[in-house]
C-alpha cells in the first residue's frame, strides 16, 4: 500500500510541475531551496518571488502578440497593472521593467505614480488609467497630475458627476474613458454592479454630457467583470453586450477607440488548476474583431488590467506546525505557529484557497487533518484544499518539525490584513522576504520587513508615545 505523502501527490496530480519539484524528500518552488529560506530566516515567513512578476507581463504580452498577428487585428495592446492587488515598491519597480502601464484605484495611489515620475519608473507617455468612485481629494489628485503633463491619464467616469468635477480641476482638454456596470452572475446578491453606469444609459451620458463639451475626449470604453476572464456564457454573453455598447458609441464618438477588457486571469489554485490562457485570449481578439467588422467600424485599441495575475503567484507563506490536538476520534488539528485571519485573510473572508504543501518529510506517511490559526476566533482555519474536502499532510511528530507553504498569495493578503499595523489578537505579522534573481541567474534574498515587535503594536494602540 502507498502510505507515503509524494505518493499520494503523484496518484492524485501531474508531478513535478513547472514551478514544483522535490529535492530529495522537500520542496522547491521555482528552484528555491524552501528548507534553507527556513533555515536562515526562520518561520513563519511570507516571500516574493520577483522574477515571476515579470514572467507572467511577458507570457500575456506574447498571446496577446500571437492573437493580434493571427487574425490580423489592427489595434494595439496595451497592459495595464491594477496596484491595488499590491502597492509595494518592489512589485511597482518589477512590474514596470516590462514597458507596461498602471491602473489606480484612489487618491493615494495618485501619489505612488508622482513618486514613480519621479524616479524615473514611468514617463508622460505611461498611460495612467483611474478607475473607482472619486472623491474630492482623488479628483483634485488627477487632477494635478494631467494638468503636470501626464497626458495618458485617462479617468474612468463612474457616475454622473465625475465629469463636472474634473473639468472644473483641469485646465485644457482631457481624456475620459466610461465604465459599463456589468450584470453579475446570477449567485450574487444583486444584479448589477454598483461601479459604473448602466449599458442602456451610456449612450444618453454622452449626448447631454460629453458630445458638445469640447474639454473632453472620450477615448475608452471600460468593461469590468467581476468573476475574471472565464470560458463560460456569462462572461461570453456581457462581452458581447459591451461590443454592441462600443459599437454604438463609435458610430456617434470619433474619438472612442479603445476598450478595457478589465477582470483579470484566475491565477493557479491548485496542482489540478487547468485554464487555457492562449484560448481565451485568441478568442477574444477573435469575437471583437468579427463583431467590429460586421458593423464597419474599427477595431479598439486592447486594454487590459492584470492585478492577481501579474503579482499573486509571486508570493508564498511558510509555517511550522507547532503541535496537533486530537479534539474527538475523527478531527485532528494542527496548529501552525501564525494566524490565517491576519497572514492570509482571504481564506477566512470569501473561503479563498491557495495551493498548499508541506516543505519536507514528503517520503513518509501522510494524515487527514485540519488547520488552525493561533488566534481565539473559530473563524482562525483552514480545512480542504481546492481539488477536494481534506488536508492531507505528513503524519504529525513532535520530534521531527512540519514545515507548510501556502504559494501565489502574493495578490491582496497583504492590504487586506492591514500590513505593518494591528493584527487579530496581537498575532505578529510574520518577517517577509523578497527573493530575486542577479544577472547570472543566481537566487538572492534579503528581508523586506522584519516580524513585528510588541514595542510597534503598543505604539499603535496608544500604550507608547515615544
Amino acid at each position: 500500500m502507498n502510505t507515503k505523502y509524494i505518493d499520494l501527490i503523484d496518484q492524485s496530480f501531474y508531478f513535478p510541475q513547472e514551478e514544483f519539484k522535490l529535492e530529495g524528500n522537500q520542496l522547491e518552488f521555482h528552484d528555491i531551496d524552501l528548507m534553507a529560506l527556513v533555515k536562515e530566516y526562520g518561520a513563519p515567513l511570507k516571500f516574493s518571488y520577483l522574477p515571476k512578476i515579470s514572467e507572467n507581463i511577458n507570457r500575456a504580452k506574447g498571446w496577446f502578440a500571437d492573437a493580434i498577428a493571427k487574425h490580423n487585428y489592427k489595434g494595439s495592446y496595451n497592459y495595464c497593472y491594477c496596484t491595488k492587488s499590491s502597492h509595494f515598491k518592489h512589485v511597482l519597480d518589477e512590474a514596470l521593467k516590462n514597458d507596461i502601464h498602471i491602473e489606480t484605484s484612489s487618491a493615494f495611489d495618485i501619489d505612488i505614480v508622482n513618486k514613480l515620475k519621479e524616479n524615473g519608473k514611468i514617463t508622460e507617455d505611461t498611460f495612467v488609467i483611474c478607475n473607482g468612485f472619486k472623491r474630492d481629494q482623488y479628483i483634485n489628485n488627477i487632477a494635478a497630475l494631467i494638468n503636470g503633463g501626464q497626458k495618458n491619464c485617462i479617468p474612468i467616469i463612474d457616475n454622473y458627476e465625475e465629469i463636472n468635477l474634473l473639468t472644473e480641476g483641469i485646465k485644457g482638454d482631457f481624456k475620459i474613458g466610461i465604465r459599463i456596470a456589468s450584470e453579475e452572475e446570477p449567485k450574487f446578491e444583486f444584479y448589477t454592479s454598483r461601479l459604473g453606469i448602466g449599458y442602456k444609459n451610456i449612450v444618453p451620458f454622452y449626448e447631454e454630457q460629453i458630445k458638445n463639451n469640447d474639454q473632453v475626449d472620450l477615448k475608452m470604453l471600460h468593461f469590468f467583470i467581476n468573476t475574471g476572464i472565464r470560458d463560460n456564457a456569462y462572461y461570453w454573453n456581457e462581452l458581447n453586450k459591451c461590443l454592441k455598447v462600443y459599437i454604438r458609441l463609435k458610430k456617434i464618438c470619433p474619438s472612442l477607440d479603445s476598450l478595457n477588457i478589465g477582470g483579470g486571469f484566475p491565477i493557479k489554485n491548485s496542482l489540478a488548476f487547468d485554464y487555457d490562457y492562449a484560448y481565451m485570449v485568441d478568442e477574444i481578439i477573435n469575437q471583437i474583431k468579427i463583431t467590429c467588422d460586421e458593423a464597419e467600424v474599427p477595431v479598439p485599441n486592447i486594454f487590459t488590467e492584470f492585478g492577481s495575475f501579474t503579482v499573486g503567484e509571486s508570493g508564498g507563506a511558510i509555517y511550522e506546525v507547532l503541535y496537533q490536538k486530537q479534539q474527538n476520534d475523527r478531527e485532528k488539528w494542527n496548529m501552525i505557529n501564525s494566524s490565517f485571519i491576519t497572514t492570509l485573510p482571504d481564506t477566512w473572508a470569501i473561503s479563498k484557497r491557495f495551493i498548499m504543501l508541506p516543505v519536507n518529510r514528503w517520503d513518509e506517511e501522510y494524515e487527514r487533518v485540519l488547520l488552525g490559526g493561533l488566534t481565539c476566533d473559530s473563524d482562525d482555519y483552514y480545512n480542504s484544499e481546492q481539488h477536494s474536502n481534506a488536508i492531507y499532510l505528513p503524519r504529525y511528530k513532535k520530534d521531527k518539525p512540519l514545515y507548510i507553504g501556502f504559494f501565489n498569495t502574493g495578490a491582496y493578503q497583504e492590504t487586506i490584513g492591514g500590513y505593518g499595523g494591528l493584527q487579530h489578537c496581537l498575532i505578529p505579522q510574520p518577517k517577509h522576504i523578497l527573493i530575486d534573481r542577479d544577472e547570472n541567474g543566481n537566487l538572492t534574498t534579503r528581508i523586506f520587513n522584519e516580524q513585528q515587535k510588541a514595542e510597534q503594536l503598543l505604539k499603535i494602540l496608544g500604550y507608547e508615545y515615544n
